[in-house]
């Protein structure tokens, strides 16, 4: 679904472009094409934390014993956990807020856009929780 978002976002704003340099702009094209992009980030986050491991300094963590690089990447996916949560908690009273803010040319409410942060951030705290459980469930195996 994310391809999908990002084709039509990319679709959507460069028709808009060549349509208004032809001087018959699209004007709900953009509307439309902010909120794909929308869901198009946090709905990608979410794919992007799913199927991969967090950036980390090597030449830090390979210093450290097995135990302990258990432990550090647990506390970092805590220290994430806390931030998404805090991201769906401010999230729903935004999107609740910006629910008679209208975009101008579809006629929805812009909640449809600010939704994307907190039930994406939602979705993120799952794979997280995910990760969380299988690290802490895996055997430390020493040398590694």
């Amino acid at each position: 679904m994310v391809q999908v978002f990002l084709c039509a976002v990319v679709f959507l704003v460069f028709s808009s472009a060549i349509c208004r340099t032809l001087k018959f702009p699209i004007n709900w094209a953009i509307d439309l094409s902010l909120l794909l992009f929308a869901w198009t980030v946090f709905l990608g986050a979410d794919m992007a934390l799913r199927n991969t491991d967090l950036v980390n300094v090597d030449m830090i963590i390979k210093q450290l014993s097995p135990g302990a690089r258990k432990g550090l990447y647990i506390l970092w996916q805590i220290v994430i956990l806390a931030f998404l949560a805090s991201l769906v908690l401010y999230g729903i009273p935004l999107s609740l807020e910006s629910s008679k803010r209208l975009f101008q040319t579809l006629g929805i409410s812009y909640s449809w856009a600010t939704i994307s942060v907190p039930v994406g951030s939602f979705l993120m705290m799952i794979s997280t929780g995910i990760k969380i459980y299988k690290a802490a469930k895996t055997p430390v195996v020493k040398g590694k």
